[in-house]
């Protein structure tokens, strides 16, 4: 592919696809055996590209990166209702959201510049109440995306016509860099404008102000160390911490190898995971600091509350049936194998009531090894099947383990070979550990019903949801030859009748 495309663009041209599927005999041989040498074969690959480009010399450019290509009109109307086409559902959403956080932004700011405060503290003021006003709106938006339970029955609703399901953490992350840049937007104006020109007014222009700071002009230590201060302070540490945690560098280092000592353990999978359970301290500083913030007397307007307390309900509300959920779906362990390329497949039975489907995803849970941690992994038994069972790559620091306690203690110690694909792994000396199974939770690959025509691309480990896909497929066939063939018999063809 990199041959057809000399300019580094990241795709090719419909012509170009054809050109490399459906050239002349002398350039392709699909019965020629691929081992007929490195040379012939980038020769073939050359080839193509060149035919391709004699085949439409008005559509390309001098050969090599970056090369000029001439302007087509009808070209570039067809990329642009291609792009339309696939990402209107992200572009409402976005703007949607753009738009509310600018008429919050401006109304709040708007309130506050006739404000008597905006005579002593000047535009500092309204720009950190209208930066506050859209970080209320994603602190609440932000929970949204990642409430899975609920996003799992909405793809399965008109919802999904609408919505981006599929890039749900995509926004989850665009929102979160939204809170950030509010947090400076927000602090840095109180911080470094607002409150010393509060301090260094004079008594004719604080006086207006004493009812709401008290009767002497207040310090700035008097200011951080208030409970507005003090709430402020510590949800930018954590937050800090959390969203740095977060980064992906970090998040997918793994443990102790990446950083340097002492900073080993700042990375990994895990610490993502701990410090992002901060947040709940985060939530509740928010609605501390949201009802005593400064200017404001009447409890109707103190509305941080009113933002925050449907999501994060039904965020508390989805993890707590989670983990009850969890507990009654402990699965009993029947067959472990470790096949070529660390791969580990666990099966294990089917809890009553456990219904997904083809595509999903759950979360597993080794108590032997954190009561805490919870792992995402692609189902790749089929709906049809009485078991469930899933591939695990062992790559990281929860991972080695886990197959750690499989393979070296609940194993034979004179294990003499991997299993294949279809084998069965050596019995186990002791009871294996309990697992514990939260989900199902949808998928992008779910839907895969809704086409008639079905591409599977999978590398690696990334092949895992294709695995049920087809068995659900294979399960499907045989169950329609099996009623077409009880269809012919004489019998129920006169039941029919």
């Amino acid at each position: 592919m990199e041959e057809l495309d000399p300019e580094g663009l990241g795709y090719i041209e419909l012509w170009q696809l054809e050109a490399l599927l459906l050239q002349r005999d002398a350039y392709m041989s699909y019965s020629r055996p691929l081992s007929s040498g490195s040379g012939s074969a980038a020769q073939w690959s050359q080839d193509i590209a060149d035919g391709g480009a004699q085949e439409k010399p008005a559509t390309t450019a001098a050969p090599g990166r970056g090369g000029w290509r001439r302007w087509n009109p009808r070209r570039a109307a067809g990329r642009a209702r291609v792009a339309a086409e696939e990402n209107w559902r992200r572009a409402w959403v976005l703007a949607l959201w753009v738009a509310a956080m600018a008429a919050l932004f401006a109304w709040r700011f708007a309130q506050y510049r006739r404000s008597v405060a905006f005579e002593v503290m000047g535009y500092c003021l309204p720009t950190a109440k209208g930066a506050a006003e859209t970080l209320k709106l994603n602190m609440a938006l932000v929970l949204l995306p990642v409430c899975r339970i609920t996003l799992t029955r909405l793809r399965s609703s008109w919802a999904r016509f609408l919505v981006p399901l599929d890039d749900c953490i995509a926004f989850h992350k665009v929102i979160a860099m939204a809170i950030a840049a509010g947090i400076c937007l927000h602090a840095g104006n109180h911080l470094a404008c607002d409150f010393p020109r509060l301090i260094a007014s004079s008594p004719g222009e604080y006086r207006p102000l004493a009812g709401f700071f008290g009767e002497e002009r207040p310090t700035y230590r008097s200011l951080l160390s208030g409970v507005v201060g003090v709430t402020g302070v510590v949800m930018v540490v954590l937050m800090a911490v959390s969203f740095t945690l977060a980064a992906r560098p970090l998040r997918r280092a793994p443990t102790r190898t990446r950083l340097p000592s002492p900073l080993g353990h700042l990375a990994g999978f895990n610490a993502f995971w701990y410090s992002h359970h901060l947040l709940v301290v985060v939530y509740l500083l928010l609605l501390v600091h949201g009802w005593f913030i400064f200017l404001v007397t009447k409890w109707y307007q103190r509305t941080t509350w009113m933002y925050i307390a449907v999501p994060f309900a039904l965020h508390v509300g989805e993890r707590t049936l989670r983990a009850l959920r969890s507990k009654a779906y402990a699965a009993k362990i029947l067959k472990v194998c470790l096949l070529p390329g660390n791969v580990l497949t666990i099966t294990m039975s089917k809890p009553c009531g456990f219904r997904y489907r083809s595509g999903q995803y759950v979360f597993l849970q080794c108590p032997t090894i954190s009561p805490f941690e919870w792992h995402p992994f692609s189902i790749t038994s089929a709906p049809g099947d009485d078991y469930i069972s899933v591939h695990i790559q062992t790559r990281g620091d929860w991972t080695q383990e886990l197959k750690h306690i499989f393979v070296e203690n609940y194993f034979s110690p004179c294990l003499p070979s991997r299993a294949s694909f279809g084998e069965l792994g050596m019995p186990e000396q002791k009871s294996p550990p309990r697992l514990l199974v939260d989900g199902p939770y949808g998928a992008p690959a779910q839907d895969f019903r809704n086409y008639d025509v079905l591409l599977l691309v999978g590398l690696g480990i990334g092949a895992t949801p294709f695995i049920s896909i087809l068995r659900d497929l294979l399960n499907n066939i045989k169950l329609a030859d099996e009623l077409m063939v009880r269809s012919d018999e004489p019998n129920n063809i006169v039941q029919c009748r």
